[in-house]
């Protein structure tokens, strides 16, 4: 399986998201969770947030051209563990909170499928 595929879709994945925490904190959590959080203090947060899932997007991007290295293949274990604990963050909310907005599903499901991407990935051959 080619590696530059996946940290090329993990890269687009979540410098969009954290492009879109940064920018519009509430419109998007309005979008996961079902309610704007739009105190100043959780603000701040969401876009510290947003930039922290941007620089993940360029971390995969700069893996993609080497995504085989040692160094590759730690960016690939990182975004295993990211992408499972944020599945089932977002699962909690919906089953467990009940906050629930209309990407919220979709949101699990997508990060559940990179998640199994890269263990995919992690288990095939090293070089």
């Amino acid at each position: 399986m080619k590696l530059h595929t996946i940290f090329a879709v993990m890269a687009a994945v979540e410098a969009s998201a954290g492009a879109a925490l940064a920018i519009a904190p509430g419109t998007t959590t309005s979008l996961l969770l079902g309610t704007e959080l739009d105190a100043p203090a959780a603000l701040v947060v969401l876009r510290m947030a947003g930039a922290a899932l941007f620089s993940l997007g360029i971390v995969c991007w700069n893996a993609r051209t080497d995504g085989a290295s040692p160094a590759g293949r730690g960016v690939l274990a990182a975004m295993l563990f990211y992408n499972a604990a944020v599945a089932a963050l977002l699962a909690y909310a919906g089953a467990g909170v009940r906050a629930a907005g209309p990407a919220l599903w979709p949101a699990v499901a997508l990060h559940a499928a990179l998640t199994v991407w890269c263990g995919v990935c992690l288990r095939g051959p090293r070089p």
